[in-house]
């Protein structure tokens, strides 16, 4: 039997086993993969798939509670959308937690359509970071293809210089630049100058001040 491929998983950390099952069923319902925990060391224990997810997470938890382990992702550079939900809750805790990048802070017992409102979202914001984490993967090794030659003279080409000016500045022909330009070009896999100008500032790269007259 093939094994299903799981496109996204709802992670649950909530202590009441009711609320777990509730959750599960309501997140099922719509064709979510539900993945349950008692507690955030049960979630660290466990090995996740590399999908887009979403945490819905109580505040009042046994061990690390809610905010802490909030905190304690974001010490680690776990970039994990977060839902809260509690009973318990009051305005500096939800400001806290906002502030820390909460998709959401919801008081139970809330409306399961605004719950799952807020968990499509979370999970739509985790897929998009994913792609703009997987494009800068692949242009940071595009990057890294460049020769030494070919990184100087893209920092005079996003600094919008002329091939005849760039020749100037690095005493080289024009044709050697127009050579490593169109390399540069292929190798960045860049259709046009604009292309070329913002993946060089994704990368951080450095314009190049020109110094001859």
């Amino acid at each position: 039997m093939k094994k299903q491929t799981v496109e996204s998983v709802v992670y649950v950390i909530d202590d009441d086993a009711s609320v777990r099952d509730s959750l599960k069923s309501l997140f099922g319902s719509v064709g979510l993969h539900v993945e349950l925990f008692e507690s955030a060391d049960d979630f660290l224990q466990i090995q996740h798939p590399d999908v887009a997810c979403c945490l819905v997470l109580d505040v009042r938890l046994p061990g690390l509670s809610g905010l802490e382990f909030q905190s304690e992702l974001g010490m680690t550079g776990t970039d994990l959308p977060i839902i809260f939900m509690t009973g318990h809750g009051d305005i500096p805790m939800t400001v806290q937690a906002m502030k820390a990048g909460a998709v959401e802070f919801l008081t139970k017992p809330c409306r399961d359509q605004e719950l799952l409102d807020a968990v499509r979202l979370a999970i739509e914001r985790d897929r998009a970071r994913r792609k703009d984490e997987k494009n800068m993967t692949v242009l940071k090794s595009q990057f890294a293809s460049l020769t030494a030659r070919e990184n100087e003279i893209l920092g005079f080409v996003t600094s919008g210089l002329l091939n005849k000016q760039i020749a100037a500045e690095l005493g080289i022909s024009v044709v050697t630049v127009k050579m490593h330009r169109g390399n540069i070009m292929r190798k960045m896999r860049a259709r046009s100058l604009a292309d070329l100008v913002r993946m060089a500032d994704l990368l951080g790269v450095s314009r190049a001040k020109p110094t001859a007259p």
